[in-house]
């Protein structure tokens, strides 16, 4: 695993930054039930969290484009390691959502073999987006996730997703919990809407110049 950026300096997205849009131009490339599958990368950043979180939806905005990743109604539809590429050559990986209780608990654990294989033998990765539902928290599986990467020292950064249904009132106590539950500062956590926009244009650049060789 490439450990070229150990740390992804976060901006706050919940506050007016001048910054024009930058989409993401991602192109679907394969899917894959083993990381050795994949195809090399110069350098990559993966996207991890669980069911209904948001993680395709917000691929879709960070694209500007729709129907590039599938968005489902139905937690745990996505079951495969799903690659998109820039045309600077680094690469985003959709991972499965995890905690949908309804799939097989075999498949689930299929599912966490292959999530945790990628986690850390993945070459060229060199940062996961942990997302966490900006509007209930982190679950007890967030929390198991963030202390499994923290143990295995993979570099990763929080990204709470779903800004927009948080009340304004509730946001400044939302900011704190959400970091308390993930036991960091509230600077270290990027917030961003899929839905409304907010947050999409800093991620756009933090990502355009991590995937840039």
């Amino acid at each position: 695993m490439s450990l070229r950026r150990q740390q992804w300096h976060v901006a706050d997205a919940t506050q007016r930054v001048t910054v024009a849009r930058m989409p993401l131009h991602l192109t679907f490339v394969t899917s894959a039930k083993s990381h050795s599958d994949l195809p090399e990368t110069p350098c990559e950043v993966a996207f991890v969290g669980r069911s209904n979180v948001g993680k395709s939806s917000l691929i879709n905005a960070l694209a500007n484009h729709r129907q590039l990743a599938k968005v489902s109604n139905t937690p745990g539809r996505t079951q495969l390691l799903n690659l998109f590429r820039l045309p600077t050559g680094g690469t985003v990986v959709d991972l499965p959502g995890y905690g949908y209780a309804k799939v097989p608990g075999r498949e689930r654990a299929g599912w966490r073999a292959m999530i945790e294989g990628y986690l850390l033998e993945r070459e060229g990765l060199d940062l996961v987006l942990v997302l966490v539902d900006g509007e209930i928290g982190p679950t007890k599986l967030d929390i198991q996730m963030l202390d499994w990467l923290r143990a295995n020292q993979v570099p990763h950064t929080v990204v709470a997703t779903k800004l927009d249904k948080v009340r304004p009132s509730k946001l400044a106590t939302r900011r704190k919990q959400l970091a308390a539950g993930c036991s960091l500062a509230e600077g270290d956590i990027m917030w961003a809407s899929a839905a409304k926009g907010t947050g999409i244009e800093a991620m756009q650049h933090h990502l355009i110049a991590l995937l840039t060789p």
